[in-house]
This record gives C-alpha cells, structure tokens and sequence, in this order.
C-alpha cells in the first residue's frame, strides 16, 4: 500500500488531511483572541504592515476583491474603507470559527452586509474562474496544507489583468537579527500564548510553520509556475514581513 503524502506541521511529518484538520484546530483555538496576540507578538506592527499592504493594492471602488483566510475580517475590512459601501469584498476562510469571529467585528464596526462570508478552502475555492479583480492572503498562505494548490486557484479565481497579493512572515537576512529573532519566537511567543490565549502549543505552531515557509525567491517561482507574470516581492521590518506580487495577463 502506498504511503500518505506527509506535510510539515510546524516540525512535525503529517499527512496531508491530518495537516488540514490540525490547522483547522489551532485556529479554532485562537480565534477570540487572535488580534490581542498579534498586538502582543508584533508590538501592534501587524497593523502597520496592513496598512502598508492596502497602500501597494491601492483599491477602486468598482474592483471585485477576494481575501482568503480572512476571516476576521482586518484586510478587507481595510478594503472596504479604502473603497465604498457598494464595493464588493468576499472573505474566505476554510475555518467557520474565524469567519463568526469576523462577522461579529463587522456587526460591531457598522458593516453590516457589505461582505460576502464564504466557507472554503484555499486550494478549491467555490468561484468560477475570472471572477475577482484583486485577490489578498494575509499570513495565511503558510497554514495551507499544498501551497502550489492554492496558487493555482487564485490563478484560476482572478480575472485577466487581476492582481494577486500576498502577505506573509518571511526570513530575516542579517545573521545577528535573525538569530534574535529566532530566540524571541521560540521562547517568547509561545509563552505569551500560553498567558493570554491559554494555548502555547497553537503559538509553538504558528512559529514553526514561519521558519518551515518558503523563502522570498522560492515562492516567486512557484509563482511564476502556475501561471503568474510580473512577479515581485517586498520585504518589511528587515525582512521580518514580505508582499508578494503577481499578475494574471
């Protein structure tokens, strides 16, 4: 009998369905709280690095947007302050927990009914091909299980001309400040998890999958081989973030 296909879990061979449920279960996990650690992990410079990420797409009110897991709602929640009420915005997210998560922030901050809520993985999404404009993932393309899979569908999903953007934790260069970044993640993070999430074991995760993602160059040719054009990147906070770009012509 053949053996399963094994994916990376943090530090951990798991097969691939066993991979899906278990990040399913971390951000079950987290969900309520999700945006406290990131403040708290990120000294609130997450915000500052979504800010950054809607001045690069520099959204029009008449552009179609897909975020994919994006359940709570803080990328397109920016969208849609950079656009209008009317602006079409669908949020996807493979886990309903973050996606009530969402909806209750966009009840509270008077959005009410200006999103399209949707159940869905990102290496099938339920879109016809050519039909978004814009296509965003914010610190969500390390937690799929076939990353080139979930490339391929936001390939497929986008319209000719469509733009995709891609937000993620990359690898820092300067040896020194890698390796206190690395000392902060691996005894930090997991301990503030512990305190305020009551959950080290999800944080342990959440780290471990940052050093196991591709690096800047890696993942724009895996880009590049499923079909996109024009392909960049661009790092922030000493390589600590990057957005990647690519067009679909």
């Amino acid at each position: 009998m053949k053996n399963p296909e094994k994916e990376w879990f943090g530090n951990e061979r798991v097969s691939a369905s066993e991979k899906t449920q278990k990040v399913l279960g971390v951000f079950e996990s987290v969900a309520s709280r999700y945006d406290i650690m990131n403040d708290l992990m990120s000294g609130g410079v997450h915000r500052l690095w979504k800010d950054r990420l809607i001045r690069m797409i520099r959204p029009k009110a008449h552009e179609r947007f897909l975020d994919v897991a994006g359940g709570t709602g803080d990328i397109a929640f920016r969208l849609k302050d950079a656009t209008t009420p009317e602006t079409e915005i669908t949020i996807s997210d493979i886990n309903p927990e973050m996606l009530a998560e969402g909806q209750r922030r966009a009840i509270d901050k008077g959005y009410h009914g200006q999103f399209d809520w949707v159940e869905a993985n990102a290496e099938k999404l339920p879109f016809k091909a050519n039909s978004f404009d814009v296509y965003t993932i914010a610190f969500g393309l390390r937690n799929v299980t076939h990353i080139d899979k979930a490339l391929a569908d936001a390939y497929r999903v986008l319209k000719p001309g469509g733009r995709f953007f891609c937000l993620e934790f990359s690898h820092v260069k300067d040896p020194f400040l890698a390796k206190v970044y690395d000392i902060y993640s691996e005894k930090v993070i997991p301990r503030i998890g512990k305190v305020v999430a009551k959950d080290a074991d999800s944080y342990q995760y959440l780290v471990e999958s940052i050093r196991k993602f591709p690096r800047p160059k890696d993942l724009a040719t895996r880009m590049e081989q499923v079909g996109f054009e024009n392909v960049s990147y661009k790092a922030m906070s000493l390589g600590i973030v990057c957005v990647h770009i690519g067009y679909k012509f």
